[in-house]
């Protein structure tokens, strides 16, 4: 088959492992809550995909989280802040790591039927390098491995921009970048496809931007279930995704009708 999709580039937390993108917002909410500053889950969540210290710095300059600190301290979090916040979070990162890399439900599957079509599997990621190799090691025990691994701390800024996803274009050997899809679950993995030129698909169950755990989900009214599934695909979509799907299941299929459509046509679904 002479597939016009020849790589795919996941990310990690909320995509392929860690059901919800649990492991760094606990951390978040904790190193904040350390210093007398208490984050909602929202919160935490919202900058999601960054780089982890541009990520606290994300969080330290919204409105409520700034004059609760400069309530309590005295100022608004400074740099030397960021940086001390991050001080903590790194090694709680570490701590926690290795508990959160179970494949997300439809991963395995869907990687094996991906491979199968003769494309190669790239990942980006907000971890560190030393983050990341802890949670691909882990993953890989589990039976995940991408071709590619890439994160924030090997190029030189992480998301938005686009140098991770050229990094692993020039690991897998795959351009131009047409040829690649971006696959997600945040707004800054959005971003970080389009800003690499490539067609960007969000995905929604086990996301940071759905924000639930696969029990809740298992558990949860159909009518409320679907109404925060809606909600989702509408942040995704505004942040640019060419596509949204409910679950990593659909996108073999997508794949294929990818490969079916003239770039020309690509358009919302």
């Amino acid at each position: 088959m002479n597939n016009r999709i020849k790589g795919v580039i996941f990310d990690w937390a909320g995509t392929t492992v860690d059901y919800g993108c649990f492991a760094p917002v606990n951390v978040f909410i904790e190193v904040f809550r350390k210093r007398g500053v208490y984050i909602t889950l929202e919160e935490a969540r919202e900058p999601m995909g960054l780089l982890k210290i541009d990520h606290i710095r994300a969080i330290c300059q919204m409105d409520r989280v700034s004059k609760e600190w400069e309530g309590l301290h005295g100022e608004e979090p400074s740099e030397a802040d960021v940086r001390a916040l991050y001080e903590d979070f790194e090694p709680m990162m570490f701590r926690v790591l290795e508990n959160y890399a179970e494949p997300i439900p439809h991963v395995l599957e869907a990687v094996e039927a991906i491979r199968n079509k003769g494309i190669k599997i790239g990942s980006t990621t907000g971890y560190t390098k030393e983050m990341v190799e802890v949670v691909a090691r882990e993953a890989k025990k589990k039976g995940y491995a991408p071709d590619s691994v890439v994160a924030s701390t090997e190029v030189s800024s992480g998301r938005p921009l686009p140098w991770m996803c050229y990094a692993n274009a020039m690991n897998l050997g795959v351009y131009p970048m047409q040829q690649m899809i971006k696959v997600g679950d945040t707004t800054s993995d959005m971003a970080e496809g389009l800003n690499a030129g490539m067609l960007t698909v969000g995905v929604v169950k086990g996301s940071s931007t759905l924000g639930l755990t696969k029990e809740q989900v298992d558990v949860m009214e159909d009518a409320e279930l679907n109404a925060r599934i809606e909600k989702a695909k509408r942040v995704l979509f505004e942040a640019g995704a060419h596509y949204v799907i409910e679950d990593m299941s659909e996108l073999p299929g997508l794949i294929d009708e990818m490969n079916q459509t003239e770039e020309s046509e690509v358009a919302h679904v």
